[in-house]
C-alpha cells in the first residue's frame, strides 16, 4: 500500500497537509518561523517522520522534539536557550551527542538534513565538529 503523501498546497485552492501544519506549528512554538524553513526541508522531515514511525501520519508528538531539533540546529545554541529555556537546550545537545555517538538513526538523519540544507548555524556546526563524508 502506498504512503499517503504530504501536500503543501497550491495557490489557496488546495490546503496544506495535517502532519506540515502540526511541523509548522511545532516550529513556532520553539521560536523558529515556519517560512525559514524550506519546504523541501519540512517535506523532507514529515517523510523521515513517516519512516520512523512506520506510518501515514507520525503521532502528534512526534513534531515537538523533531522541531527542536531542527531549531537548535537553525537558530544556533543561543537563541534557542534564550527562547526556549537552558534545560530543552541542553537536551536537544545530548540527543545531537548521541546521534554523532551512534552514527545513524532518527536525529542523525535530521542533523545531517539540515546540514545537506545549509539550515545550521556554523557555531552548531563548530561545535559539535560536524561535517558531511563523502563516501
Amino acid at each position: 500500500m502506498a504512503r499517503r503523501g504530504s501536500s503543501i498546497g497550491f495557490m489557496g485552492r488546495f490546503g496544506r497537509s495535517a502532519d506540515l501544519r502540526q511541523l509548522d506549528g511545532a516550529l513556532r512554538t520553539l521560536d523558529l518561523h515556519p517560512a525559514l524553513v524550506p519546504e523541501g526541508v519540512k517535506l523532507t522531515i514529515a517523510n523521515l517522520l513517516k519512516d520512523h514511525f512506520d506510518a501515514d501520519e507520525p503521532p502528534a508528538h512526534a513534531y515537538a522534539p523533531a522541531a527542536a531539533l531542527v531549531a537548535y540546529c537553525a537558530l544556533g545554541a543561543e537563541a534557542f536557550a534564550a527562547a526556549n529555556g537552558a534545560e530543552p537546550a541542553a537536551g536537544v545537545e545530548r540527543r545531537i551527542e548521541a546521534a554523532i555517538a551512534a552514527g545513524a538513526g532518527h536525529d542523525a538523519d535530521l542533523v545531517l538534513l539540515c546540514l545537506h540544507a545549509g539550515l545550521i548555524q556554523p557555531a552548531v556546526v563548530a561545535r559539535f565538529d560536524l561535517s558531511v563524508e563523502e563516501g
